[in-house]
């Protein structure tokens, strides 16, 4: 399958770049009103942040398999994090996978879309209402490599389990129903190198 090594800075993805055309729901919009029709004031602070993720596959014997998590919430999921400074997205996203999957040696495949998301935070900013723009690439590993968890850190966001799931049931696991039109891209290209033999 054609793609890139992460050894040298990968192009910038503007973050508006793949997102979804219909506006996302901003709960900030359903609080509820005062007695005279005014906003409450106790109104949530808010945070607008910037993630990246990887969805990796390899290629094995037991056919293709793809790189799952458990995530700080018991939900089945794919490796994300922050983008630090001076970081590409596909940079960000492949240092997200190998932390959190313990699979470090990436070839990157194409980019795979941006999922717009609100959420109250439970862990860092406590509290908060969070705007974040998830931006997923697609990666191969080696067809060797192996998943391993790192220790997890005793406050904050942490990975719980780790494993790879099969093709066939990589939809059917992921907790999110906001990732099935990514992970959908993933496989739709993976099949198609597949055909034309080049994975």
């Amino acid at each position: 399958m054609k793609g890139k090594e992460l050894h040298g800075r990968l192009p910038l993805v503007p973050p508006n770049v793949g997102a979804s055309p219909a506006a996302p729901s901003d709960p900030r919009r359903d609080r509820p009103r005062g007695k005279h029709g005014g906003k409450k004031e106790d109104a949530p602070k808010t945070r607008r942040e910037v993630s990246a993720g990887g969805i990796v596959f390899k290629v094995g014997k037991k056919g293709i398999v793809f790189g799952m998590i458990v995530d700080s919430y018991g939900k089945r999921a794919f490796p994300k994090g922050h983008v630090r400074r001076g970081e590409t997205l596909a940079e960000a996203a492949a240092r997200e996978v190998c932390e959190e999957l313990g699979v470090c040696e990436l070839r990157l495949i194409k980019r795979l879309g941006t999922n717009d998301i609100w959420f109250r935070d439970r862990f860092v900013h406590k509290g908060y209402l969070i705007h974040k723009y998830i931006h997923y690439y697609l990666f191969q590993a080696k067809p060797h490599a192996r998943i391993a968890v790192g220790k997890a850190p005793k406050k904050g966001e942490r990975v719980r389990a780790a494993a790879w799931v099969p093709m066939d049931q990589v939809l059917e696991r992921s907790s999110y129903e906001n990732m099935e039109p990514i992970v959908h891209r993933a496989i739709r290209s993976i099949q198609k190198d597949q055909q034309a033999n080049v994975v």
